[in-house]
């Protein structure tokens, strides 16, 4: 079977330059965070930024309110629902934006924007 000339440009882009590849790949299947997940919890936190900051996006989107003032224990018990270190999760949804929390941290909100 002979490949057209788009398929042959694929697979020479692909054996000479694997990102290359990689990024194609991803381009035609996007990853989204369900293969984080196991059992509706979370098998562990993403170490890379990128892939974290799909997770955290994923997690303000589905555990929070836009329109709703949370408290600390209620954030920790929403986080606790998918795992265990729900304190690191907090950190990680405040420094990237997609939480915010009074200055005395007595109320948390969903952020309508990210840093």
């Amino acid at each position: 079977m002979s490949q057209s000339p788009d398929q042959q440009s694929t697979h020479r882009q692909s054996t000479e330059d694997p990102q290359a590849a990689r990024a194609q790949q991803g381009a035609r299947n996007p990853r989204g965070v369900a293969d984080l997940f196991s059992d509706g919890r979370l098998v562990a936190i993403p170490r890379k930024a990128a892939r974290r900051e799909q997770l955290l996006a994923h997690l303000a989107g589905t555990l929070f309110a836009p329109d709703r003032a949370y408290s600390e224990p209620e954030v920790n018990d929403a986080l606790r629902t998918v795992h265990e270190d729900c304190s690191a999760l907090r950190r990680y949804l405040i420094t990237s934006g997609h939480l915010t929390r009074t200055r005395d941290g007595s109320s948390y909100r969903r952020s309508t924007t990210t840093r």
